[in-house]
């Protein structure tokens, strides 16, 4: 799924100062729409920064309409494989909620986890799942739904819920040589993907040790708070008497799950894992004496799951998915892509990595600007490829005239570029994620350990030099003639 910048015209940067005012339009009409008006939903905001970004590019820097129209439709386009995986999860999230696979596993795990080690429990779970796919959207969208729903079961503080399913899920995106951007940071960088596995090493375990340790914390601080044995006991009762329950729908995330490990598309792995919901269901029905749901099930794959177990809390819980449920996160991400394509075509994006550039002095600033860089492109093109391509491109020549080695720059991308992601609620993995689990980025991100330590951590070497790799003067002169 990794995608590259569209090729820019020959016409000179834009100033920094001019290409400052779509930002800071952004961040003003952010500001108005979150903090002013409390809302979480800021697709209005995208298109009015895109609009003035246009009206920059077009007056002031006299760029075509139609080169504009270009950067948007490129940029677009390189949304639609995870446009079309949000359709997918949405009509998987439908499925499993009606065939009784999610419910099946919240009763699984209310039996198995204890309150006082459920987030240390749904990180490590969620480590394991995205390890093995490489996936943060598939691991997010199916064992993620399910520990949300057995931690708001529990009682505990869904936003913390959130937070340990997304560091789990982004562990596995950043160390999973399955992963999509752990096979592009390193092309980008122009490192292999061993060396760059290996020294990501150094980044990911002091944070993925310290989430833990933090949700084991967080975890005994919210014992005290969680659900009573009874109200846990009576969410059990409602799932057991209003779906059939069997070991059985182990076998539909078994099989997404095994699909996608052996890199299987994201795409026709989710359907099938649907499908085969459905068929196991059908089945079990069959053998059961019940009557088949053929016609439900087209329906909610649609229009969303609605449940009817007569438990207030189970059928909030429960009543979500369907393609119709993504639709506005799907709005959000082309809202998005508008305003990045702009500001990729007017090459007003590359005017201010470029400035950042300048203001390099040592290996830490060099570092350190990769990462701000990272983060930067996350929140403006609301795309993790974008803030892998672009610092990685424009960085890569500078890492080799300081001597520094190319897996430097590659752990960088991945320790800012991949985790920082669903910390935006704009861009397409904060978008998506917080469709999924039903919690706002706004509200889980600072309970998103690994992400937020990552850069850190990254940062910390950066000026220390720990694990800064540095090549000889010759090596880096040849590998600059093919930089």
């Amino acid at each position: 799924m990794s995608q590259s910048a569209e090729p820019q015209p020959s016409r000179p940067l834009p100033p920094v100062l001019i290409s400052l005012l779509p930002v800071a339009a952004l961040i003003g009409l952010l500001f108005f729409n979150v903090i002013i008006l409390g809302s979480d939903r800021n697709h209005v905001p995208l298109i009015l920064a895109a609009m003035i970004t246009a009206v920059v590019a077009v007056l002031v820097l006299k760029v075509p309409w139609a080169e504009l129209e270009k950067g948007i439709v490129h940029a677009i386009q390189s949304a639609m494989i995870p446009i079309l995986i949000l359709m997918a999860i949405g009509i998987v999230i439908a499925a499993w909620m009606q065939s009784g696979v999610v419910p099946l596993l919240i009763v699984y795990g209310l039996d198995l986890i204890s309150p006082s080690v459920f987030l240390l429990t749904t990180c490590a779970v969620c480590c394991v799942v995205s390890l093995a796919t490489g996936s943060s959207w598939t691991t997010a969208g199916t064992v993620g739904v399910a520990l949300i729903g057995a931690g708001t079961t529990l009682g505990l503080d869904v936003a913390m819920v959130a937070g340990a399913v997304v560091s789990g899920s982004y562990f596995g995106d950043k160390m999973s040589p399955l992963s999509d951007t752990t096979n592009l940071a390193p092309a980008m960088a122009g490192a292999t993907l061993v060396e760059h596995i290996r020294h990501m090493v150094w980044t990911v375990t002091p944070a993925i040790v310290l989430a833990l340790i933090g949700y084991s914390i967080l975890g005994l601080r919210a014992t005290g708070e969680t659900a009573s044995l009874d109200q846990v006991q009576e969410v059990i009762a409602a799932l057991e008497s209003g779906f059939h329950l069997g070991p059985w729908l182990l076998i539909p995330p078994a099989l997404t799950l095994g699909l996608v490990m052996f890199r299987f598309p994201a795409v026709p792995a989710l359907l099938f894992g649907a499908l085969s919901a459905v068929i196991v269901d059908s089945v079990a029905s069959l053998a059961g004496g019940r009557d088949l749901a053929m016609a439900a099930y087209f329906q909610n794959a649609l229009a969303g799951f609605t449940s009817s177990t007569g438990h207030e809390v189970v059928d909030k819980l429960l009543s979500r998915g369907g393609m119709d449920g993504m639709m506005g996160t799907v709005a959000l991400v082309l809202c998005a892509m508008a305003f990045g394509g702009i500001m990729t075509a007017s090459r007003m994006l590359e005017s201010l990595t470029s400035g950042l550039l300048r203001l390099v002095r040592g290996t830490g600033s060099l570092i350190a600007t990769t990462l701000v860089t990272c983060l930067g492109v996350n929140v403006l093109t609301a795309d993790q490829y974008m803030a892998i391509v672009l610092p990685g491109r424009m960085y890569k020549v500078a890492y080799l005239k300081r001597g520094l080695h190319p897996k430097n720059l590659s752990r960088a991308l991945e320790d800012s570029g991949t985790v920082t992601s669903p910390l935006i609620p704009w861009n397409t993995c904060g978008a998506q994620m917080a469709m999924v689990l039903g919690v706002s980025a706004t509200l889980y991100w600072k309970f998103a350990f690994l992400n937020l330590l990552c850069p850190l951590v990254s940062l910390v070497y950066g000026f220390t030099g720990f694990t800064i790799t540095k090549i000889s003067p010759e090596e880096a002169a040849e590998r600059l003639k093919t930089a």
